[in-house]
C-alpha cells in the first residue's frame, strides 16, 4: 500500500521566539520502510505564525496548514481535511515530535539542517553498463487516447528475441514497480534480458512520463493499456514472440488480454487472484490482521463489517449511490461499538468519509465485483502461475486452486502451477509473509523464481 497526502486550507496562533521558529524545517517520515521527505516552512504573521508543508517526493509543494499552534516551546501543525497532526516540542535546534495521519502515529524530528533519505540496501539491483541495449519509448493507446512511456530492453541491437510485457500490481506504479525501496521490474527486466528475452515495462496511465488519469481507471482500462503495449511490439522487428508477465493485480488483467488476443503466445501470473475481488480482501484482512497480532475477536468483528460493506458495494450500481449508502451504514454501525472501531482522534464523520473516500472508487467499485474465473476459463495459451506460500494479500492456496480449476475447464493442458516455500507477496524468502517485513528484506526478488520463469518462458518460445 501507498502512504499519500490529501491536502487543505489556511493559518495560525501564539508565541516562542519567531527567530527560534521560523524557516524551513526539514525531516524523513518513515512508515512501513518507505521514507518521504517533508519541509515544514514557518512564517511569522501579526497573529502569531502560518505555516506550510512540501512534500518533495510525491512533488507537492506549498500546502497550506490550516492552524499554527505554538505554546512556550510546544509547536502543532495541523492539516484538517487531511487528517494530518504533527506536534513537538523546539529543543535547541530541532522540533521532538510524532507526526500523526487518520489515527496512525509516527515518530519524527524537524531540523533546520537538510536531511538526505536513508540508503537502502538492495545488492540485486543491476549497475550500469548494462550488457543489453536499453531504449526509452513511448506507445499510443488509442482506446483511452493517451500516450504511455516505458523502457524496452533488448539482448542486442540486431537480432530477434521473445519479448515479455511486465504488468503491475494494484495503487499508481512506476515501470519498475518500485514499492518500499524495491524495484521488482528492474531485476527482472535485467534479469530476462541477459538471457536472451525482451523486456518492455512501463510507466502506469498518470504515473512518470505516462499520460492519462489513473484515479478514474478500472482494471479493464489498464488492460486496454496492456493491449496497445503488444500492438506496439508487433511493430518492432526485433520482436518474435510476445508473452504477458502480471503481479498481482497485473496478473488479473493478464488473462483478460490473452482471451482477447492471438497475439498473446503466453502468460505468467505471479500472485495472480483466482477468486472475487471481495473474497481476495476478505481473506488479506484475515492474514494481514492475524501476522500483525491482531485477536481472532477482532478479526471477526471486522469481517462482520467489512462483508457488510462489500455487500453493498456488489449491489452498487452507481459511484453517487454507493457514497450514500456507504455513509449510512458506517454512521449506524459506529454506533455499536462492537462492531466497529475507529481511531480515538477522529470523529465519526472524519472516520466515514475516510472510509468512504477508499472504497467508493470506479478502481475498488470494479475489483470488489470482478471474478477472474470468466475471463481464465477462456485462455488458451500456455500459463505459468507461481504464488508464494507466505503470501497475506493474494492467499497462495485459495487462489492457486481457483486459477487451475478454471484453466482446466477451458481444457488448457499447457498450465504449470507452483506454491513456493518461504515467500512473500512480492516474491522475497521471508519469515512471516507481513507487509510490514518488504521493506527491511534487503532481497528484492527471489533469484530461484527469476530462474523458473526464464526457464519456462525458453520452453515456450523455442
Amino acid at each position: 500500500m501507498k502512504f499519500s497526502l490529501v491536502f487543505i486550507a489556511i493559518i495560525a496562533s501564539i508565541t516562542v521566539k519567531a527567530q527560534d521558529l521560523t524557516g524551513q524545517w526539514n525531516s524523513v517520515l518513515k512508515i512501513q520502510g518507505t521514507q518521504f521527505r517533508l519541509v515544514f516552512n514557518v512564517s511569522k504573521t501579526d497573529n502569531g505564525f502560518s505555516a506550510t508543508m512540501d512534500s518533495p517526493d510525491q512533488k507537492a509543494k506549498g500546502i497550506p496548514v490550516s492552524k499554527t499552534t505554538v505554546e512556550n516551546a510546544k509547536i502543532t501543525f495541523e492539516i484538517t481535511n487531511a487528517g494530518i497532526e504533527y506536534s513537538g516540542e523546539l529543543k535547541d535546534d530541532e522540533i521532538v515530535g510524532t507526526f500523526k495521519q487518520n489515527g496512525h502515529e509516527f515518530p519524527m524530528n524537524l531540523s533546520k539542517k537538510v536531511i538526505e533519505k536513508e540508503i537502502l540496501k538492495r545488492p540485486q539491483e543491476p549497475q550500469k553498463p548494462y550488457p543489453y541495449h536499453l531504449e526509452e519509448v513511448t506507445f499510443q493507446n488509442n482506446t483511452a487516447h493517451i500516450t504511455l512511456a516505458g523502457t524496452l530492453t533488448l539482448p542486442k541491437k540486431a537480432g530477434v528475441f521473445p519479448a515479455v510485457i511486465l504488468i503491475s500490481g494494484s495503487g499508481p506504479q512506476d515501470r519498475n514497480e518500485e514499492i518500499f525501496g524495491h524495484k521488482p521490474f528492474l531485476i527482472m527486466a535485467d534479469y530476462l534480458t541477459r538471457n536472451g528475452i525482451a523486456v518492455l515495462r512501463y510507466d502506469d496511465r498518470g504515473v512518470g512520463q505516462s499520460k492519462g488519469n489513473f484515479k478514474t481507471a478500472t482494471s479493464a482500462d489498464f488492460a486496454t493499456d496492456v493491449e496497445s503495449a503488444v500492438a506496439y511490439l508487433k511493430t518492432r522487428k526485433e520482436i518474435s514472440k510476445i508473452g504477458l508477465i502480471g503481479h498481482s493485480e497485473g496478473g488479473l488483467i493478464a488473462p483478460m488480454v490473452a482471451n482477447k488476443s492471438n497475439d498473446v503466445a503466453f502468460i505468467v501470473l505471479l500472485a495472480a487472484p483466482g477468486i472475487q475481488g471481495d473474497q481476495i480482501l476478505l481473506l488479506q484482512q484475515k492474514l494481514i490482521g492475524k501476522a500483525s497480532g491482531i485477536s481472532d475477536a477482532d478479526l471477526q468483528k471486522n469481517e462482520l463489517v467489512n462483508r457488510k460493506i462489500y455487500d453493498i458495494v456488489n449491489k452498487s450500481s452507481s459511484l453517487e449511490q454507493l457514497n450514500i449508502d456507504l455513509a449510512h451504514y458506517l454512521k449506524t454501525a459506529l454506533k455499536d461499538n462492537s462492531k466497529s472501531e475507529k481511531p480515538a482522534t477522529m470523529s465519526d464523520d472524519e472516520f466515514v468519509k475516510l472510509q468512504v473516500s477508499q472504497i467508493a472508487t470506479p478502481w475498488m467499485q470494479y475489483f470488489i465485483k470482478y471474478n477472474p474465473t470468466p475471463a481464465l476459463e477462456k485462455v488458451k495459451c500456455p500459463v505459468l502461475a507461481l504464488n508464494g506460500e507466505k503470501d497475506v494479500q493474494v492467499a497462495a492456496n485459495e487462489n492457486i486452486d481457483a486459477i487451475t480449476k478454471a484453466l482446466a475447464k477451458a481444457g488448457n493442458k499447457k498450465v504449470t502451477a507452483k506454491i513456493l516455500p518461504n515467500l512473500n507477496h512480492l516474491f522475497q524468502e521471508c519469515q512471516t509473509g507481513a507487509p510490514s517485513e518488504y521493506a527491511t528484506i534487503e532481497q528484492t526478488f527471489s533469484p530461484l523464481v527469476l530462474e523458473e520463469i526464464n526457464k519456462w518462458i525458453n520452453t515456450q518460445t523455442k
